[in-house]
C-alpha cells in the first residue's frame, strides 16, 4: 500500500516540477524582455544625447533650439522654423485626423448594420497597410496638384498639403484603435443606459464614449507619434524648407518637419561634422517631444480611468 502511494505521488510531484520549470522560464523570458526594451531605449538616448553634444555645446542649447535660421552650407543651425513647422503639420493633421476617425469608429462600434460592417471595417484595414510612400506618391499627383490650381500656388507643396496627407494617412489606425476601444464597454453599461430610457445616442454621447475615453486618448497620443515620426510622405509633399512661414499661420508656405529634415540631409552629410552633430540634435529633440506627451498623456489616461474607469 505504501509503494502504491509512493508510486502515485511520484507522477504529480514531476508534473507540477515540470510545471514550475515551464513557469520559471516564461517569467524570465517576459522578465528578460522587458529588461532588453529599458536598455534598449536608455541606449538610444545615450547615443542621440552623446551624437548631439557637441551640437548643443558650440552652437549654444538656446541658439539651436530657438535660432530662426536653419542654414547648413553656412553653418547655421536654429530649429525654431523645423519646430513651428511640425507643430502646425500635426495639429493640423491631427484634427483632421480626430474629426474623421473617431465618428467613423463610433459608426462602426455602435450604428453601423452586419453588411455595413462587413464592407467598410475590411475596406479600413486594407487602407491601414498601404506603405506611406504609396500615400506621398498619390500626395505628390493629387494633392500637391489640386492645390497648386486651386490657390494660383507657386508649388503645392506647402503645409497645408502635408496636413491634409498625414490627416488622411493615419485615419485607419486612429478608427481601429478607437472601434476596440468602444467594443470593449461591457453590454451591461449600454443595456442599463437604453432599460433607463436613454436613447441609443444618448447611450453613446453618456456612457460609451466617457468607458472608452482612456481608449480613445491612447489611440489619439499614438497617432500623434505616427504623424510627428512620419518621414517619407511628409518629405514629398511638405516642401522640406527649413524657414519660418511669413506670416507665422501661412498654411500655404512651405516648411520641414523633424523627419524630413533628418531625411532630407542626413544622407549627404560629412560624418562628425557639426551639420551631423545638429540633425542628430534634432532626432534628439524629436525623442524628448515624443517621450514627454507619451507621459504626460499616460497620467491624464490614469486620472480618466480613476474617474470613469477605463476600457
Amino acid at each position: 500500500m505504501y509503494k502504491s502511494e509512493t508510486t502515485m505521488a511520484s507522477p504529480k510531484k514531476r508534473n507540477f516540477l515540470n510545471r514550475r520549470i515551464r513557469e520559471l522560464i516564461i517569467e524570465s523570458s517576459f522578465f528578460f524582455t522587458a529588461i532588453t526594451s529599458i536598455l534598449v531605449m536608455a541606449l538610444i538616448f545615450y547615443f542621440l544625447i552623446h551624437e548631439s553634444f557637441s551640437a548643443f555645446m558650440e552652437v549654444g542649447v538656446f541658439n539651436l533650439l530657438f535660432g530662426q535660421k536653419w542654414h547648413s552650407a553656412g553653418n547655421i543651425f536654429g530649429m525654431a522654423p523645423i519646430i513651428v513647422g511640425s507643430i502646425m503639420v500635426t495639429l493640423l493633421a491631427l484634427i483632421i485626423n480626430i474629426f474623421v476617425g473617431v465618428p467613423l469608429a463610433i459608426y462602426l462600434a455602435e450604428l453601423a448594420g452586419p453588411r455595413s460592417r462587413l464592407v467598410l471595417k475590411p475596406a479600413i484595414e486594407l487602407l491601414a497597410g498601404v506603405p506611406s510612400i504609396v500615400y506621398g506618391f498619390l500626395g505628390v499627383l493629387i494633392l500637391v496638384a489640386y492645390l497648386e490650381k486651386s490657390f494660383d500656388m507657386l508649388t503645392g507643396r506647402s503645409i497645408l498639403a502635408g496636413s491634409i496627407l498625414l490627416g488622411i494617412m493615419f485615419i485607419p489606425a486612429l478608427t481601429t484603435i478607437c472601434e476596440d476601444a468602444l467594443r470593449a464597454v461591457p453590454k451591461e453599461f449600454k443595456e442599463g443606459s437604453l432599460a433607463l430610457g436613454a436613447t441609443k445616442w444618448q447611450t453613446v454621447r453618456r456612457v460609451t464614449l466617457p468607458a472608452a475615453s482612456s481608449g480613445i486618448i491612447a489611440a489619439v497620443v499614438l497617432n500623434v507619434g505616427n504623424i510627428i515620426g512620419e518621414t517619407m510622405a511628409a518629405l514629398l509633399v511638405v516642401g522640406n524648407v527649413a524657414r519660418l512661414p511669413s506670416p507665422i499661420f501661412d498654411l500655404f508656405d512651405q516648411s520641414a518637419i523633424f523627419t524630413s529634415v533628418i531625411a532630407g540631409e542626413m544622407g549627404e552629410v560629412p560624418h562628425g561634422s557639426m551639420h551631423y552633430h545638429a540633425l542628430f540634435a534634432v532626432g534628439f529633440v524629436l525623442l524628448v517631444i515624443v517621450t514627454v506627451l507619451n507621459i504626460s498623456v499616460d497620467l491624464v489616461r490614469a486620472a480618466i480611468q480613476k474617474k470613469f474607469g477605463g476600457y
